[in-house]
């Protein structure tokens, strides 16, 4: 199994020409701001709506004692398992479900997860679960920390982590070794335990790579809480407009738009004909260093049109504007998860299972777990690819959609009343551009 072969598809996917398909996007998005700003005209979304309450039971069963309990001694067991077969498996990555654990069901699986049931890295984290049993154990609360957690980072510490991992995925020599995975992964472990040691659990909303994922895409789960803590079902715009503004938040997104688009990118023949001539002899310093400065440069693309967009509104004094990115950046959530999807899906569901079949035998002593070694893997996406295109394209385009939504309801906000459309036509323009790039590079990779 080649986990990276993500099964992300090409135009031959879509079941009309690809320039329709980017055509009627635009279209799409610039027909859904005109409605929007005809018929959106006060701010709408609000975070602290009442929603639609659940059953008391199913708050009660979530949010019991027993039950995290039993989740946080099932994740570390899980995830001491996991490292213990990175460690003492097979260093074939065709053979160690390890890396795929990682890179589908950890970076994918978990992320999708959050956009249905919110948050959940936070309640399935070892290293949390690790902290929260030192903290019993010395009797002091979680929350606490053995020093305040330094404002001024922000979520540049997530930011590192996000870049490690793609840059693993997307730049590393070896992004399938078992040993690249398995010290990725136990370094993530040690450094967000100490983490949340020295700092408490503002390092696990902060600073915690995954967490932050969990959480931003988390925001567009239906489900929510009140302020009492009962889980009601709400809009996910609404719950998407109560994301904190945090130091980096747009570095957060433009790190995961940027690594998707370049995860694309470095399909194209012309690039891997670059790598491949600059890999003469067999040589992979120079690769490396041409992949790492094309990932870089997506990502600082993406962070710096967005930035450059936002600010671009009359009005409002230049201190002011310095601030719009920030408080502008949720708005990129819906985009991220849209590309999640179309990016991710084929990689989900069929290496996902390609994955889970790597336990039948999990450390090469002949075994065949639960009979696993028997099945095989059922193509249920690869074999419909115009169903597989237009799920892609949806996504992309709801995404999108959803963002330019975000984004308008916070400039009712935050513009001066003059300024509400014309202030939000370059955001507008730059939200196209990276619908027709997007989608581009998803179809034609």
């Amino acid at each position: 199994m080649t986990v990276l072969a993500h099964g992300i598809g090409g135009a031959t996917d879509l079941p009309i020409p690809l320039s329709y398909a980017l055509v009627g996007a635009a279209w799409a998005l610039t027909f859904s701001f005109a409605v929007l700003v005809l018929a959106w005209r006060e701010p709408r979304l609000d975070p602290r709506s009442p929603g639609i309450a659940l059953p008391s039971v199913v708050g009660a069963i979530l949010d019991s004692r027993a039950v995290r309990v039993v989740i946080s001694g099932a994740s570390v067991a899980v995830t001491l398992v996991v490292v213990a077969i990175g460690v003492f498996g097979s260093s074939d990555p065709a053979r160690n479900p390890v890396p795929g654990v990682v890179y589908i069901y950890l970076w994918v699986g978990v992320m999708v997860a959050s956009l249905v049931a919110g948050p959940v890295w936070k309640i399935l984290s070892p290293v949390r679960a690790v902290h929260r049993a030192l903290c019993l154990m010395r009797r002091r609360p979680p929350a606490q920390g053995l020093m305040r957690y330094p404002g001024s980072w922000g979520q540049w510490p997530a930011v590192l982590g996000l870049f490690s991992f793609v840059w693993m995925e997307l730049a590393y020599p070896e992004p399938g070794s078992v040993a690249a995975v398995t010290t990725w992964l136990v370094a993530y472990l040690v450094v967000n335990t100490a983490g949340l040691i020295m700092c408490g659990t503002v390092w696990a909303e902060r600073a915690d790579p995954l967490e932050v994922y969990s959480s931003l895409l988390g925001r567009l789960s239906p489900l929510g809480r009140r302020d009492t803590g009962e889980l009601v079902l709400r809009s996910p715009l609404n719950n998407l407009a109560g994301t904190p503004v945090r130091v980096a938040a747009v570095a957060v997104a433009a790190t995961l738009l940027g690594s998707t688009a370049f995860d694309s990118f470095s399909t194209f023949p012309s690039w891997r004909g670059l790598l491949a001539d600059a890999g003469g002899g067999g040589y992979e310093f120079l690769p490396t260093v041409l992949k790492t400065v094309g990932l870089l440069g997506f990502i600082v693309v993406v962070g710096g049109l967005f930035c450059t967009a936002a600010r671009a509104t009359g009005g409002l004094p230049e201190a002011e504007r310095k601030l719009l990115p920030a408080r502008l950046a949720y708005s990129l959530s819906p985009i991220v998860a849209g590309y999640l999807v179309a990016h991710y899906l084929t990689f989900l569901v069929e290496k996902g299972q390609a994955t889970v079949l790597l336990f039948a035998d999990p450390f090469g002593r002949g075994w065949n777990l639960a009979g696993l070694a028997d099945r095989d893997v059922a193509y249920l996406l690869s074999t419909h690819p115009a169903v597989l295109g237009t799920i892609k394209v949806l996504a992309v385009v709801i995404g999108h959609i959803l963002g330019v939504a975000a984004a308008h309801d916070r400039c009712l906000r935050l513009l001066p009343r003059a300024h509400r459309v014309t202030g939000q036509l370059a955001l507008m323009l730059t939200m196209v551009g990276f619908t027709f790039t997007g989608l581009y590079l998803l179809f034609e990779s």
